[in-house]
């Protein structure tokens, strides 16, 4: 580890080393730069150590508690900063824009959504290749990554049914209506035939991607309801032959040791008073809680949410001939129009993935808007086949 520090030798001072930190000794002047560096680093600290204050207001138990313990600890890492910068800390410095939008939507939206971002600030955190943070702070910062991401990982727990529905309704919609109208318009139809055409799809769309939705959810919730163990084993057990327990195969086939199946189901016989080896008594009768199937969603939540966002995307490409639009000029603003919406979804999927916002929008930009070429140039090909 000494080698490796004095690699990373810095002209900026440090605090005195705490125990076990591993800072390394520096000469005493820091220069223009690494003050500048430091108070940017002491902004940051302070801003984030807000957010999740504010965003520990609105949790409880928990939740709170590691809310609360994330800004202790990027209070530690304001407090290194301090020291580092002494006379040379000035007047507080504003936060860097990644953090000022942090610290917005702390304060106006849901934590998902704040927690996605910080799941990815934490991951791109500049102490490791800072010779001034010690070691504990740039192990620190990986570590808050993995712990934002499972608080993050329960939100997106909770919305991801409807609003994996949401996200694809939408694109289905943007895609496949501006696909639509694209090919119509190069067969060189009328404009009010291309704009019934797109209100066409929409509805047939809409409706067909709200039923699908709802067959789907309401069957994988059906199916995951079929696994749950029922009340069998406790009315049937009194009456089971003890010299030919079936009821050891109902745990083995639940995937219990042999150990704990015969465990288990001497229990349910009444042949122990006493449960003397709690580990081996998995309760697979225990009622399962009620947002047991949160991850898959409603399926009139799922429905709904399809049917409302393909029909919100498909309207996109129609906007222009609505408003009298027509030709060359309506399909250039369609696609424009639908460009704008495809990047705001990819982006709106990448904050919540904790992935870049903006390789995902181009992302979904590219495969929108190649899927509308390709109809375009098999509405010209057929156009001119009827012609």
């Amino acid at each position: 580890m000494q080698k490796h520090q004095e690699s990373h030798g810095s002209s900026s001072p440090a605090p005195d080393p705490a125990p076990g930190s591993g800072t390394p000794s520096q000469p005493a002047r820091p220069t223009p730069a690494d003050i500048r560096r430091w108070r940017q680093y002491l902004a940051d600290e302070r801003a984030e150590a807000a957010v999740y204050r504010e965003l520990a207001q609105r949790r409880d138990g928990e939740e709170r508690q590691i809310l609360l313990a994330l800004a202790e600890a990027e209070g530690r890492h304001e407090a290194h900063w301090l020291k580092l910068l002494g006379e040379h800390a000035g007047m507080p410095k504003g936060a860097s824009t990644r953090s000022q939008l942090l610290g917005f939507l702390a304060r106006h939206f849901g934590s998902v959504f704040v927690l996605a971002l910080a799941q990815r600030a934490e991951g791109r955190s500049p102490y490791g290749a800072e010779p001034a943070a010690t070691p504990a702070m740039v192990a620190d910062e990986q570590i808050h990554e993995e712990v934002v991401r499972g608080l993050a990982t329960r939100g997106r727990n909770r919305l991801s049914g409807t609003f994996r529905a949401a996200v694809f309704g939408a694109n289905d919609g943007l895609v496949s209506n501006l696909s639509l109208v694209m090919g119509m318009a190069a067969t060189g139809v009328p404009s009010p035939v291309v704009l019934m055409s797109g209100v066409a799809g929409l509805l047939a769309g809409a409706l067909s991607m709200g039923a699908g939705e709802y067959v789907s959810v309401r069957s994988q919730r059906e199916l995951l309801s079929a696994t749950l163990p029922t009340q069998a084993t406790l009315t049937a057990a009194p009456s089971l032959d003890i010299e030919h327990n079936e009821l050891v195969l109902v745990y083995l086939a639940r995937g219990m040791t042999r150990e704990a199946a015969e465990h288990r189901a001497a229990e349910r016989m009444g042949l122990f008073s006493c449960d003397c080896d709690p580990s081996l008594s998995l309760q697979p009768e225990k009622e399962q809680p009620a947002d047991n199937h949160e991850t898959v969603g409603s399926a009139w939540g799922a429905a709904m949410s399809s049917f409302c966002f393909f029909a919100s995307g498909a309207v996109v490409p129609i906007l222009p001939f609505i408003f009298g639009m027509t030709g060359v000029a309506a399909l250039v603003v369609a696609g424009v129009l639908v460009g704008i919406a495809l990047l705001a979804t990819g982006a709106v999927v990448g904050l919540l993935s904790g992935t870049s916002p903006l390789s995902r929008g181009f992302r979904q930009l590219a495969i929108g808007l190649g899927a509308a070429a390709a109809t375009y140039g098999l509405g010209l090909a057929f156009g001119t086949m009827i012609v």
